[in-house]
């Protein structure tokens, strides 16, 4: 995988080239841009078609309820959440960053974290 020189960051196509492709996404109605690996966007994608709603109005849900310090980040958690509760079996344990979220088995209340 290549490397950055010192100092000098990536810039979109070199990102784009290693796996962190940009997209546009509408969060509460406005255009942001936001940089995940490729399969975070597949994974981003997965879910909401799982939960039956479309990418903008999970990005926003998850933009509303966010802890992280940025929109790319609460993604990343929120992906993580909502799989590593897949992964425990539990069918009615809701992941915390997709309860708060509100979108997860039927939209319940958000719990206390």
């Amino acid at each position: 995988m290549p490397t950055a020189p010192p100092g000098r960051p990536y810039g979109a196509h070199e990102a784009s080239r290693v796996g962190l492709p940009i997209r546009n996404v509408v969060v509460a109605g406005r255009r942001t841009s936001v940089r995940l690996e490729r399969v975070m966007w597949d994974a981003l994608r997965e879910i909401a078609r799982h939960q039956g709603v479309a990418l903008n109005e999970l990005v926003t849900a998850i933009d509303r309820h966010r802890e992280a310090s940025s929109l790319t980040a609460a993604i990343r958690v929120f992906i993580v959440d909502f799989y590593r509760s897949a992964a425990g079996g539990a069918a009615d344990a809701l992941p915390v960053g997709a309860a708060r979220a509100g979108l997860l088995l039927g939209g319940g209340e958000t719990p206390e974290a």
